[in-house]
């Protein structure tokens, strides 16, 4: 029995899924390759942004419920003016821009975060005044 037990004890257990939080907006990087601007792009969900030739839409936002300022994954829509069907529909992940990229000759855009709750402030120690002899 106890042998059971053991064996039992030593097989490998089921990676525990990582749950995700929805945010209401995010934030995107946009880089014009031929003249090397770049802006940044606060939008919430269902926003559109006008930038170059192309416009991009947050369809959703989510990071990891435990540690929001960790890696964030967006779902976004990105058309060209002049193309019919989007250049891009799909999950893009934060830490990762090249595993789902825009694949564009003039354009990247990539996921930066999620804006997520904002984090308590740190609790400080009790304040000590200035020349006070200590």
């Amino acid at each position: 029995m106890r042998l059971l037990a053991a064996l039992l004890l030593a097989l490998p257990l089921p990676a525990m899924a990582q749950t995700y939080a929805d945010a209401d907006a995010g934030v995107l990087r946009w880089l014009d390759k031929l003249t090397g601007e770049t802006a940044d792009i606060e939008l919430v969900l269902g926003q559109e942004a006008q930038s170059g030739r192309l416009t991009i839409r947050l369809d959703a936002c989510r990071y990891p419920a435990d540690n929001p300022a960790s890696d964030a994954e967006a779902h976004l829509t990105i058309t060209d003016r002049g193309v019919e069907k989007p250049v891009f529909d799909g999950w893009m992940v934060a830490s990762s821009p090249a595993l789902s990229a825009l694949d564009h000759p003039r354009y990247d855009v990539w996921v930066l975060r999620c804006v997520t709750p904002a984090l308590p402030a740190p609790v400080d120690g009790p304040a000590t005044s200035e020349g006070d002899g200590q």
